[in-house]
C-alpha cells in the first residue's frame, strides 16, 4: 500500500507543478468546499426526517407539507452544488491531464529518451503512446473522483457520527450465557464495525484486480498497436498478400484480451458475491439496528427515520472504500504503470554505457578507439581512428553488416551500445537517414519541421523545392498535400528530406543511405545542388555505391582496402584516399 501511496502523491505533485496546475489545486479547493456544502445539506435532511416523519405519525397536514417546500428547497441545493461540483471536476480534470501530460512528454522527449526506449519490454515497459495518453487520464480522472470523496468524507464522517452520538442515547440490553450485557450508543460502534469487516472482506477477495488490470491495459495496448502497424504499412502488406498473417496476429492479441478479460471477469464476480449484497442491504441495515429501540418506546418514529437516516450517512461515508474499491484499483494500476514509465524516461535519457561524446575545441570530427555493438552486445569490428575536417566531402564505404548506419547513429549521439570516444566539432550536425520522416500536418510544417512553419518564409521554402525537384508540391492545397504525402515514393522522399536539410544548413550533414532510392543521375543531380547551396558544410556520405555529383570527394574504407576514388572526374584535385582494414 505505501509504494502506491508514494506513486500517487508523487504523480499528484507533477500535476500541481505543471501549467495551470496550481490553477486547478485551487478549483481542487472550490470543489472540497462544495462537498462540504453538501454535507451541510446531509446534515440538514437527517433533521428533517425526524420533522417530515413525525408530522405524518401526527397526521399534521399543514407541517407535512411545509417539510415537502423544505425538502424541495434542500433538493434545489443540492442540484446546484452537484453540477456546480461536476463542471469544476471536469476543468480540473484537464488542467491536471494538461500538466501530467506534459511531464510525460518532457520526460520523454528530454535527451532522447524516446530512441533509448524504442525497444525496451523490461519489467512491463511497453506502449509508450498509451502511458502518455490513456494512463495520464485514467489517473486524473480517478485522483479527482476518489480524492475528493475521500477528503469530503473524513470531514463527513466526523459531522455524521457526531449527529449519530447524539441521538444514540439509548443502550442495547440482552443476555448473554446468563450474564447481562449492556452496549451503550450501541449504534455508533455498530457502524465501524460493520464497515470494517466488509472492507476486509473486500479487500481480501478484490486484492488481484490490480494486476488483472494492469495487464488488461497492457494488452489492449499491444492489439492497438498492432492495428496501427498494419495502417503504417499497408503498402508493404497488400503487396505481399500478408492480410491472413496480419489476421492471425490480430485474433493472438485479441487472444490475449480476452483471456485476460475472462480472469478479470471471474474475479470480479467472486469480489460481487459481496458486494452487491452489501450495496442492496447497506441502506436498510440502519433501520433493523434502531428497531428494538423504536419497539421499546425510546424514540418515536421520525426519530427511528432520524437515527436511521444518520446511520446510513454514517456507514455509506464509512464504506467509501467498498464502493470505490473497482476504481481505486485503477487508479493503483495507472499511478503504477505512469510512475514506472516516469523513472524509466528518466534514466534512458542519461544513458551509462556507450561511446564517449565530447564537444571538441577544434573543428574536426574525431573518431578514436571506436567499436560499436548491437543491442544483443555482439561486438562489430573495431571502426578506423578518423579525423574529418570541416567543409570537406567523404564517402565513409563498408559491405553490409558493418555497422554503417549504427555509425551514423552513434556521431548523431544516439548509439548507446559499444565504446570509445567521439569528438564532434562545435556547430550542428544533421543525420539523415535512408526512411524520411514526414511529420503530420501542412506541406509548409513538413517542410519546415523541426522548426515552426512561420520560421521558414515562403520564398525560401519553395525554393528549396525547386532546388530538389518538388515545385510542384508548393501547389497543392492542405488536402491535396495530405493524399499527396501518402503517395510520395521512396525517391521523392528522400528528395523532400534534402530540402529540409538545406533550409537547417547544418555544419556538418551526415547522409546515411539518405539516397539510395534514387538512380545514379538524379543523386548526381541532387547532390550537386546541395554542394552548390551548402559550399561551408560538411557533407559525409555512408553508402554501398560511389556518390555522384560531389567532384572532389575522399572516401574512407571502414572495413576492406580500397583505391581512391575520384567522383566526376576531378581526380586531380581529389583527396588522396586513406585506406583502413579492419
Amino acid at each position: 500500500m505505501r509504494p502506491v501511496l508514494t506513486q500517487i502523491i508523487g504523480l499528484t505533485r507533477l500535476c500541481i507543478a505543471g501549467p495551470g496546475g496550481k490553477i486547478g489545486a485551487l478549483s481542487f479547493l472550490m470543489i472540497f468546499g462544495l462537498g462540504l456544502a453538501g454535507v451541510q445539506v446531509g446534515v440538514r435532511l437527517i433533521a428533517w426526517t425526524a420533522d417530515f416523519y413525525n408530522a405524518l405519525q401526527k397526521l399534521d397536514v399543514d407541517g407535512a407539507l411545509r417539510q415537502i417546500a423544505i425538502f424541495l428547497g434542500l433538493i434545489a441545493i443540492s442540484v446546484c452544488v452537484h453540477l456546480a461540483s461536476a463542471y469544476l471536476r471536469k476543468m480540473l480534470q484537464i488542467r491536471w491531464r494538461r500538466a501530467l501530460t506534459e511531464a510525460a512528454l518532457d520526460r520523454w522527449l528530454a535527451g532522447k529518451a524516446y530512441w533509448h526506449m524504442r525497444e525496451r519490454t523490461d519489467h512491463g515497459l511497453d506502449n509508450p503512446d498509451q502511458r502518455i495518453a490513456e494512463d495520464c487520464r485514467i489517473f486524473v480522472e480517478k485522483l479527482t473522483i476518489e480524492g475528493l470523496e475521500l477528503a469530503t468524507n473524513i470531514v463527513a464522517l466526523v459531522t455524521y457520527v457526531s449527529i449519530l452520538w447524539s441521538l444514540s442515547t439509548f443502550a442495547l440490553s440482552f443476555s448473554l450465557f446468563g450474564h447481562a450485557i449492556e452496549i451503550p450508543r450501541y449504534m455508533v460502534w455498530a457502524a465501524p464495525l460493520y464497515v470494517a469487516i466488509a472492507t476486509f472482506i473486500t479487500h481480501g477477495l478484490g486484492r488481484p484486480l490490480k494486476a488483472l488490470t494492469v495487464e488488461q491495459q497492457k494488452r489492449e495496448a499491444d492489439f492497438r498497436f498492432s492495428l496501427l502497424r498494419l495502417r503504417e504499412h499497408v503498402e508493404a502488406v497488400a503487396l505481399a498478400d500478408g492480410e491472413q498473417a496480419e489476421r492471425r496476429l490480430f485474433r493472438e492479441r485479441f487472444g490475449a484480451i480476452a483471456g485476460n478479460w475472462q480472469r478479470l471477469a471471474n474475479r470480479e464476480l467472486i469480489l460481487g458475491f459481496f458486494t452487491r449484497p452489501y450495496f442492496q442491504t447497506v441502506l436498510r441495515i440502519p433501520l433493523f439496528l434502531a428497531l428494538p429501540a423504536y419497539l421499546a418506546g425510546r424514540v418515536t418514529f421520525g426519530g427511528l427515520m432520524q437515527i436511521g437516516s444518520a446511520f446510513q450517512n454514517v456507514v455509506t461515508t464509512l464504506s467509501w472504500f467498498v464502493f470505490s474499491y473497482r476504481d481505486l484499483t485503477e487508479l493503483a494500476a495507472a499511478a503504477s504503470r505512469l510512475s514506472h514509465f516516469m523513472r524509466a524516461a528518466e534514466g534512458a535519457a542519461t544513458p551509462a554505457s556507450g561511446p564517449a561524446l565530447h564537444k571538441a575545441g577544434h573543428a574536426e570530427l574525431r573518431l578514436r578507439d571506436l567499436v560499436l555493438a548491437t543491442p544483443a552486445g555482439r561486438r562489430l569490428p573495431p571502426v578506423p581512428d578518423l579525423k574529418l575536417e570541416a567543409g570537406g566531402s567523404y564517402w565513409l564505404a563498408a559491405p553490409s553488416g558493418h555497422g554503417k548506419s549504427m555509425l551514423a547513429k552513434a556521431i548523431a549521439g544516439l548509439w548507446t551500445h559499444g565504446g570509445g570516444r567521439i569528438e564532434r566539432p562545435e556547430g550542428r550536425i544533421l543525420v539523415l537517414p535512408q526512411q524520411p520522416y514526414l511529420p503530420l500536418g501542412s506541406l509548409r510544417t513538413a517542410l519546415a519541421y523541426p522548426q515552426s512553419p512561420e520560421a521558414v518564409d515562403d520564398a525560401t521554402l519553395r525554393e528549396a523545392l525547386a532546388t530538389i525537384g518538388l515545385e510542384e508540391l508548393w501547389s497543392l492545397d492542405e488536402d491535396g498535400w495530405t493524399d499527396r504525402r501518402r503517395g510520395l515514393s521512396g525517391g521523392e522522399q528522400q528528395r523532400f528530406a534534402l530540402a529540409r536539410a538545406l533550409l537547417q544548413a547544418p555544419d556538418w550533414l551526415v547522409l546515411d543511405e539518405a539516397t539510395s532510392a534514387l538512380d545514379i543521375e538524379a543523386e548526381a543531380q541532387l547532390l550537386s545542388a546541395l554542394r552548390r547551396s551548402l559550399p561551408a558544410s560538411t557533407l559525409v556520405l555512408i553508402a554501398h555505391r560511389a556518390p555522384q555529383g560531389l567532384g572532389s570527394l575522399r572516401m574512407i574504407a571502414l572495413a576492406r582496402p580500397v583505391v581512391a576514388f575520384s567522383a566526376g572526374g576531378e581526380s586531380d584535385d581529389a583527396v588522396p584516399a586513406r585506406r583502413f582494414a579492419l
